[in-house]
């Protein structure tokens, strides 16, 4: 993933999902992996994430310099609202052993 807003926007969105659906092992793995993505590939450390009514804050070290981003709700839960929505389909499957 070549930019680091967009890393960042599908790491969020994801991030959403997986907090709200902790169970949901594709949604951990995701968020995992548009972590290791935004550490590795863009050198991003130190993520911490705030939210109001209207929009989701990402303050965030790049380079050693802090860092913000916004992103507004409605984007950001599009996901979790689908699932939210439709949960059939979108079922948590058990792992086979």
């Amino acid at each position: 993933m070549k930019s680091l807003q967009d890393a960042l926007y599908n790491w969020l969105t994801i991030k959403v999902v997986s907090d709200e659906r902790p169970d949901d092992k594709a949604a951990v793995e995701t968020t995992e992996l548009f972590n290791d993505i935004l550490q590795k590939d863009h050198g991003v450390s130190d993520i911490n994430v705030t939210t109001d009514a209207v929009m989701y804050y990402v303050e965030y070290k790049h380079q050693n310099e802090v860092k913000k981003a916004r992103y507004p709700r409605e984007l950001i839960e599009i996901m979790l609202n689908q699932i939210n929505q439709d949960p059939k389909k979108y079922e948590n499957y058990p792992d086979e052993e």
